[in-house]
């Protein structure tokens, strides 16, 4: 499949690529100072933080490369302040997206951003006919996002376990459909697969 860009810009914030290599010590950093306030919603803050680390990086460059998972660091002003991904979904033209930013990022409407910077780079793949995003009930701050961003809660489903010390364990189901184009760009099209000028 084809790939995203390696680097988006969205006005004062930047998603990149991870670099497994050059990434581990702010990655390292970001992901310490964020533990205590993510915690509560991602079971993964668990275990011994370098450790866990370079593990992600690895993981990040791997299924970056086999097209699984598209996974960005967030910067503003040249510093880390959270994370970005889109992952392949179940059905086959369906991704997931999510989110997280250091506590001191939060609330500035950057998560609002990046995610809709990716989502524009995604629909720009002819593979992606839809976005979701999950989130936990409980969660009302990431639900900001794609109720921001034109998603429409399409469901509820039981969380994977362990369940997180905030969570209720439901997650809330968002989907946003690829764009139609509009109906000019339609016509265009029609005109030149039909022979017309």
């Amino acid at each position: 499949m084809d790939r995203p860009s390696e680097t988006i810009a969205c006005g004062d914030v930047v998603l990149r690529r991870w670099r497994e290599q050059s990434d581990f010590a702010a990655a390292l950093r970001l992901i310490e100072e964020s533990r205590e306030h993510l915690r509560p919603w991602m079971p993964w803050f668990e275990g011994p933080a370098e450790e866990r680390t370079r593990d992600f990086l690895a993981k990040a460059e791997a299924r970056w490369a086999s097209g699984e998972v598209f996974n960005y660091a967030v910067v503003e002003g040249g510093t880390l302040v959270g994370m970005c991904q889109a992952y392949r979904g179940a059905v086959p033209r369906g991704w997931g997206m999510g989110y997280w930013l250091h506590p001191a990022a939060v609330g500035r409407g950057i998560a609002t951003r990046a995610t809709a910077a990716l989502a524009d780079e995604m629909f720009a793949l002819p593979e992606v006919a839809y976005l979701e995003i999950t989130h936990d009930l409980a969660n009302t701050a990431s639900s900001a996002v794609p109720r921001r961003l034109g998603f429409t809660e399409v469901g509820r489903e039981r969380a994977e376990p362990p369940t997180p010390p905030s969570c209720v364990g439901t997650d809330a189901v968002w989907r946003l459909h690829r764009p139609t184009p509009p109906a000019a760009h339609r016509r265009r099209v029609k005109s030149v697969t039909d022979g017309r000028p």
